[in-house]
């Protein structure tokens, strides 16, 4: 039967920093291999790697971009090979620029179980990095405005915490986590409730302090949206024409609330929407389409 380790004291508290509990990282990581592992063991690696075995290894990337995920990797090392017999040293921070070639992670461990390891670890660190390395490339096209990408809900189910981290370390922000933190009322709410304001009010009657976020199709839902209390506006669909008006309306009414910019936004147009003055620019595709980041493992 495989022997799953803790996580180390070092990795958790990089973890913890990085803003995930490392409790949720490590059930994630054990999943993950009981899955690679199917109740079985590691057929391959078992029958032609001697099990006093011991390799040194780096994790390398294979094209320029952002790195996320290295604080996982340690885990998913520590939890197959222990922290005793492993050693993972991170040699880039999340969040840092890399050109191919560039070595991110340095491990020392016991050959079969880091083949074990190896691909969960490549999994989670190459989707990660393609997520950091998007958010960035979204965020460099912003920079110079008052425009920040934001992701949202549109995750993978399981890996919400990481992807949304991978959404900080490319330089993005995030939206809410979940349904509890913050309230978003779209345009179904609005066509339940009766309307923008009878929405609002029943939001607040529930829930008196958390920060609610009211979707528009029109200039006249902007303005009632921000009469009503709304903290956040999402202007969805509008024309750069239009959102540069409501950036006048906001400014003239209520220079507080918060614009979001969203629907059918591509990044050959996020400079223009940016230069319209809105705060916030909702991307979905930073979680739900990111093309993986190449990185690999080669033993030295």
């Amino acid at each position: 039967m495989f022997v799953f380790h803790p996580v180390s004291t070092d990795t958790r508290e990089q973890l913890i920093d990085g803003g995930l509990d490392p409790d949720a990282v490590a059930s994630l990581v054990r999943s993950a291999i009981a899955e690679d592992l199917m109740g079985g063991v590691d057929v391959t690696s078992t029958a032609t790697i001697p099990a006093d075995q011991r390799s040194v290894a780096t994790f390398g990337a294979r094209e320029s971009g952002v790195v996320a995920g290295l604080p996982i990797v340690a885990a998913v090392v520590e939890t197959v090979c222990g922290d005793e017999a492993s050693n993972v040293e991170l040699l880039v921070a999340d969040g840092s620029r890399v050109d191919a070639g560039t070595a991110v992670a340095r491990v020392t461990a016991p050959t079969r179980l880091l083949l074990t390891a190896e691909r969960t670890a490549l999994n989670l660190l190459c989707h990660l990095s393609g997520v950091a390395s998007l958010t960035r490339r979204w965020a460099d096209a912003l920079d110079g405005t008052r425009a920040t990408v934001r992701d949202t809900r549109k995750t993978t189910p399981g890996l919400r915490a990481l992807e949304k981290y991978a959404v900080r370390c490319g330089g993005g922000a995030n939206h809410r986590m979940g349904l509890s933190d913050m309230a978003l009322v779209k345009d179904n709410h609005v066509a339940a409730a009766g309307g923008i304001t009878a929405a609002y009010e029943r939001v607040r009657s529930l829930e008196a302090t958390i920060p609610v976020e009211i979707e528009v199709d029109s200039l006249d839902g902007l303005r009632e949206a921000i009469a009503a209390g709304a903290d956040e506006v999402l202007i969805d669909n509008f024309t750069p024409d239009q959102m540069r008006e409501a950036v006048t309306i906001r400014d003239e009414t209520d220079p507080a609330v918060r614009l979001e910019a969203s629907g059918g936004l591509t990044f050959a147009t996020a400079r223009a929407v940016a230069e319209t003055g809105v705060d916030l620019i909702a991307v979905g595709e930073l979680t739900h389409s990111a093309r993986v980041l190449d990185l690999g493992l080669d033993f030295q």
